[in-house]
């Protein structure tokens, strides 16, 4: 196992647990899907609140459907896609790739298991400023934005002398 590689899949289920606990914590200890809202905290016109959404589609709800097989649809892919992103992590030549690669892994298996468990994924952050919510999302859906802004920004930014040469 390379140091890419271990480093990744350490971060992926650090995310992982953090993902699954914050879940728990919004099912069983706050109860969310009974109360519906919280509003937690607002800065001016920029506020956070606690919203319960099943989100049965994947990023903003996109291919969301209620069929009996579409959850696990859905997990397959998800759990393909991160069998290629592990094959790019044992690869990863900077620290920035490899988290970026371990919170992308993390997020998206984290997601897979609310699929099927629930035959959702569970949401609950709403962020809204100016009378304008952002979709709702969770620890996990944060990752693989933030995963996936990292992996953009260093194809962007890593100058080309300090890409390897393919081999």
């Amino acid at each position: 196992m390379t140091p890419a590689l271990r480093t990744g899949v350490l971060f992926a289920l650090l995310l992982l647990v953090a993902d699954q606990a914050s879940k728990w914590w919004i099912l069983e200890v706050v109860r969310l899907p009974e109360v519906r809202n919280i509003p937690v905290v607002m800065l001016g016109p920029v506020g956070l609140d606690l919203t319960m959404v099943w989100n049965r589609g994947v990023t903003f709800g996109l291919f969301s459907g209620d069929g009996s097989w579409n959850h696990l649809i859905l997990s397959l892919l998800a759990l393909v896609v991160a069998g290629f992103l592990l094959r790019w992590l044992a690869r990863a030549e900077t620290r920035l790739v490899t988290y970026a690669l371990g919170a992308v892994i993390g997020g998206a298996v984290a997601n897979v298991i609310d699929r099927v468990r629930f035959g959702a994924v569970v949401d609950f952050v709403d962020v809204h400023a100016w009378g304008w919510h952002w979709y709702v999302f969770n620890l996990a859906d944060a990752a693989i934005v933030c995963g996936v802004l990292a992996l953009v920004a260093d194809a962007l930014i890593r100058p080309e002398t300090q890409r390897k040469e393919a081999p």
